[in-house]
């Protein structure tokens, strides 16, 4: 997978996720912990220096679930796992999902143009 994802793109944008923090929520933790994310990101890291491409990685502060990749606004009140989509006042509507990959895609660009 992760040959793959290097050999197929010049910029890999990632979320910077504190797992450790993850793994507390019990019903996702045994997953979180079988889908090593620390393996993953080291092995696309070592493979984009290998191929000179970049993985760019943004902040887990940036509000990428929360965020309307459409108009930029961010989505108040509460945002639990379990809401999958989301309405903004611009009048559309994201899967929360999309919405994030959408989002962190563009703010990974960003990153490498400043």
């Amino acid at each position: 997978m992760t040959s793959k994802l290097v050999n197929e793109n010049q910029v890999i944008g990632i979320e910077s996720l504190k797992v450790k923090n993850m793994v507390k929520n019990r019903t996702l933790s045994k997953h979180i912990h079988d889908a090593n994310f620390g393996e993953i990101i080291r092995q696309l890291e070592y493979k984009a220096d290998w191929y000179r491409h970049t993985v760019s990685a943004i902040s887990q502060w940036f509000p990428s679930s929360k965020m309307c990749s459409n108009c930029g606004e961010i989505y108040s009140g509460k945002w639990s796992l379990a809401i999958r989509t989301g309405s903004c006042e611009c009048g559309i509507t994201h899967d929360r999902d999309q919405n994030a990959a959408t989002n962190i895609h563009t703010e990974s660009l960003r990153l490498l143009i400043t």
